[in-house]
C-alpha cells in the first residue's frame, strides 16, 4: 500500500479535516427581534435527550438573543439556500432583518418563541439545557424539544464548511446497515 505524504498543518487548518457536519442556520427572537446566523461547527452530545452543542461567539447579534430566550431553532438549508447562507453568514442582524434581505419565511415554531425557516429541509427547535461554559467558551448546549422535516429527499444535498470560504457538498449514500449496528 501506497501510504500518503504528509505535510505540516498550522493548528488553525485542523477544522478543515473535523467539521463534517452540515452548515445550518440558528434563527432566534427576542422581545421583538429576530435574526439567523449561519454555523459552521456543532455537536450532537447525547440521543435522550436530545443535546446539541454549539459555539456562538458574543460578538453576535444571535448571541445576544439566544442568551436572552435560552430558545432558538437549528434549521437545515440545502445547497438550493446556498447564496442565503453565504450573505446571512456576512452580514449582521443589528444592521438587516435577514429574512426579509435573503428572502426568507418566518414560520412560528411548535414550542419555541424563536422563528423556524420555511424554507429550509429540516427545523430542530431547542431550548437551553446547560450554559455553564457560555461564560467561558460561549459553548451552548440546546435540546432538541421538536423536530420536523421534509420527507424527500431522504438525503437532502447539504454544505459542509470547512474554513476560509471553503465549501464541500455532501457525498453520496452508501447503505451499510446491517443487524447490530447502532
Amino acid at each position: 500500500m501506497n501510504l500518503p505524504r504528509k505535510h505540516t498543518l498550522p493548528p488553525h487548518q485542523v477544522r478543515r479535516y473535523l467539521e463534517p457536519g452540515p452548515v445550518v442556520l440558528v434563527s432566534s427572537s427576542w422581545q421583538g427581534r429576530r435574526d439567523i446566523m449561519t454555523m459552521g461547527w456543532h455537536t450532537v452530545m447525547e440521543f435522550t435527550p436530545s443535546l446539541v452543542g454549539c459555539v456562538i461567539a458574543s460578538g453576535n447579534h444571535s448571541f445576544e438573543l439566544v442568551r436572552a430566550s435560552g430558545e432558538c431553532v437549528i434549521n437545515l438549508p440545502t445547497t438550493a439556500l446556498t447564496e442565503a447562507v453565504l450573505g446571512i453568514g456576512s452580514t449582521s442582524g443589528a444592521e438587516i432583518d435577514k429574512f426579509d434581505a435573503y428572502g426568507l419565511t418566518a414560520q412560528p415554531s411548535r414550542l419555541v418563541g424563536a422563528p423556524s425557516i420555511r424554507e429550509c429541509h429540516a427545523q430542530f427547535e431547542c431550548r437551553l439545557h446547560d450554559d455553564s461554559l457560555v461564560d467561558k467558551y460561549n459553548f451552548f448546549v440546546w435540546e432538541v424539544v421538536a423536530a420536523r422535516a421534509a420527507a424527500t429527499p431522504a438525503h437532502p444535498e447539504t454544505l459542509h464548511y470547512q474554513g476560509e470560504g471553503i465549501f464541500t457538498l455532501s457525498g453520496r449514500v452508501v447503505d451499510l446497515s446491517r443487524p447490530g449496528l447502532k
